[in-house]
């Protein structure tokens, strides 16, 4: 939509990426997933808006003139995703079509990465061998 120019996105890319390698350097460790839904699933989901009394509430006729965009919106997102993707702070694109394997996917990522860290109980801080509590 020109809202912004090519040199305003840099600069919030550079903002980004330098705010998500502080975080990272404090020790978050950063899960980007990008929801992938195609131009034919997105027209299914509109379409299933518009058919359901109780969906219909989030449709917007803009949306419409939004879907026409679809090649636009699909190069501000690479763009977007390439500059921002960094070995501390990577994106997941995620096949979003399937709620089902979106979630799978989205889980598997979750739990590798818990997996990862190794976690362990902590040691207790005081000798509690032969404790009884009364």
């Amino acid at each position: 939509h020109n809202w912004i120019t090519a040199e305003e996105c840099v600069r919030r890319y550079k903002e980004i990426t330098q705010f998500e390698k502080l975080l990272s350097d404090s020790g978050t460790i950063i899960i980007k997933c990008f929801l992938y839904i195609s131009k034919d699933e997105q027209k299914a989901r509109l379409q299933g808006r518009l058919a359901d009394p109780e969906k219909r509430w989030k449709f917007r006729l803009g949306d419409l003139g939004e879907r026409k965009l679809w090649k636009k919106y699909m190069q501000a997102y690479e763009s977007a995703l390439t500059a921002t993707s960094t070995k501390s702070a990577p994106w997941y694109v995620v096949p979003a079509d399937s709620k089902t394997e979106r979630n799978l996917i989205i889980s598997s990522l979750l739990v590798q990465t818990l997996e990862s860290l190794k976690m362990q109980y902590p040691e207790p801080e005081e000798d509690l061998s032969g404790v009884v509590v009364d």
